[in-house]
C-alpha cells in the first residue's frame, strides 16, 4: 500500500505548525478523530480532515481492543519506510501512551485502510536502532512531532512498524 501525498501548501505547513503548539494539541486531541471520521465518512474514505488541513497522509487503523476485544478504528498519521508503515505513539505528547498502542501490543494484527483500500499488517514495536532512525522520519514528515516529544519526555514514546501480511 503506497501512501501518496502532496507536499503541504502555505496555509497547510501554517496549521501543522500551530498544531505542534501545547494548547492547539491539546484541542485536537479532543476533537481530530471526530472530524476525521467525519470528512472520511463524506467523502468516501479518500480523504480526512488533517489530510486537508495540513497535507499529512493519514490512514484508518483498525485494532482489537486490549481489554474489551471489540474492534477500533483510529486515524493516525504513518510514516512510510520502503513497504512498512511507522506509527508513532505521541498521543500529541500527553501523559500516557495512546490506547492503540496497548492494543497493537496485546493484538498485533490490525487491517490498514488508506484511501479506501485495505490490507492486514503485522505490527511490531521499533527496535532501539530503528527507533533512532525513525524519528527522523517523522520530523520530517511532521515537525510537531519534535514537540510532542518533548512534552512526553518523562515517557518512553513507542514506535510501530507494521508490515504488510500475504493476504
Amino acid at each position: 500500500m503506497m501512501l501518496d501525498f502532496r507536499s503541504p501548501n502555505a496555509l497547510q505547513r501554517r496549521i501543522k505548525h500551530l498544531a505542534s503548539t501545547a494548547p492547539m494539541a491539546w484541542l485536537l486531541s479532543k476533537t481530530l478523530r471526530h472530524l476525521d471520521r467525519a470528512v472520511a465518512l463524506l467523502s468516501g474514505g479518500r480523504t480526512t480532515a488533517t489530510t486537508l488541513l495540513t497535507g499529512l497522509p493519514v490512514i484508518e487503523l483498525t485494532t482489537t481492543g486490549a481489554k474489551s476485544g471489540q474492534q477500533r478504528t483510529t486515524p493516525l498519521i504513518a510514516g512510510v519506510d520502503g513497504d512498512k508503515l511507522i506509527l508513532f505513539a505521541t498521543n500529541f505528547g500527553g501523559s500516557k501512551a495512546p490506547a492503540w498502542s496497548y492494543n497493537l501490543r496485546a493484538h498485533p494484527v490490525v487491517t490498514v485502510t488508506y484511501r479506501g483500500r485495505s490490507a492486514t499488517y503485522r505490527s511490531r514495536e521499533a527496535t532501539p536502532e530503528e527507533k533512532e532512525r525513525y524519528w527522523p522520519l517523522a520530523d520530517a514528515l511532521y515537525a510537531g512531532y519534535a514537540a510532542y516529544r518533548r512534552r512526553a519526555a518523562h515517557r518512553e514514546i513507542p514506535v510501530f512498524v507494521l508490515e504488510r501480511m500475504e493476504s
